[in-house]
Parts: structure tokens; sequence; C-alpha cells
């Protein structure tokens, strides 16, 4: 079985990110997990900035539906005995229950090293976490990209386009790569 990752919800937030990042769980590079509280989040700042609740709605249910054995239960009797920032204590909590091997966040300084390392587990940047997945998986990962870029039909888009939308979304590096991969 692949490595169990879990995802704080700002790396779920952008949708062309949560694709891709999907799109190599489906595949089978890794597990993704998450937990009702990201989920919640994810779907209440979607809604905050602007979605379509409906959209929302049917993007949240999709990732249930499609990934059933993401979902991390159980862990509210840890959170009070996280020292991680306050406010992302939950994430960290369930991490640890669904036996994470690392939690993925564009939050890191929220999750020092003293108050992860109890339990083996490592938080990485999506950055570093989709250059790991290239290197690791580099035919994979180059398949599942230009894939999954021939699949947007509404609107159409570019492999090019794919990638600067990736950079603007905070994975510039991993994007760098790719680009030296492909081209």
């Amino acid at each position: 079985m692949s490595f169990p990752a879990f995802f704080d919800t700002n790396v779920l937030y952008g949708a062309l990110l949560n694709d891709f990042i999907l799109e190599l769980a489906d595949r089978g590079l890794f597990r993704p997990l998450w937990s009702r509280d990201v989920l919640f989040e994810l779907a209440k700042n979607l809604v905050k900035n602007g979605e379509d609740p409906a959209l929302v709605e049917k993007r949240v249910s999709t990732m249930e539906h499609y990934f059933a054995d993401a979902l991390v239960t159980g862990y509210g009797d840890l959170v009070p005995t996280m020292t991680n920032d306050k406010k992302d204590r939950h994430v960290l909590a369930a991490a640890v229950r669904g036996s994470a091997e690392v939690l993925v966040t564009f939050n890191v300084k929220d999750f020092p090293t003293d108050s992860v390392e109890p339990f083996d587990l490592e938080v990485v940047h999506p950055d570093a976490f989709l250059l790991d997945q290239l290197d690791l998986y580099r035919a994979p990962t180059l398949r599942t990209l230009v894939e999954l870029v021939d699949g947007y039909d509404s609107p159409a888009m570019t492999v090019d386009g794919f990638l600067l939308a990736l950079a603007r979304s905070g994975v510039p590096k991993f994007v760098d790569a790719v680009r030296s991969k492909l081209y």
C-alpha cells in the first residue's frame, strides 16, 4: 500500500493543485488523508471567497466519494495534547491518528519540529512533496500531469498554462523541475 500523506486545508484549496494531487493519489502514488474539520474548513473558505456553494458541495462530496478511505476520525482526544500552533492542532492530531508519514501544508511554520518529532511525522511544503513525487515516480508524475491537462475542456488548457497556474499556486520549484524534464 502506498504511503499515507495528510493534507492541510490550504493545500486542497486551489482547484488545479487539488486536481493534480488527487490525480496522483488516484494513480496509487500515495494515499491521501484528511479530516472532517479539514473538509469543513475547505468548504467554508471556498464559499467565503465567492465560490458557488453548490459547486463547493459537489467538489467536497466528490473527494469523499473517490477517496472514501481518506477520512481520519477519532482524533479529538489528541487535539489538546498537541503543541503546535493552536489553530492547527486539529490538523496535527488527525495526521497522527491517521498514521500519516507526511503532513503536507503551506504553513510549515505552524508545525515546529519539536511538535511533530514524537510522532515520526515529517511536515512538508507542497512544493517539496511534489518534488519528491517527481523524484520517486518521474514517468507516472509527468504522465499524470499531461493526461490531466488533456482532460480539461471547459476551459481547455495547455501544459504550459497548467504549469503557470501551479507555479502561481505555490509550487514553483516543482514547476521548474517539470519544465526541465519535459522540455
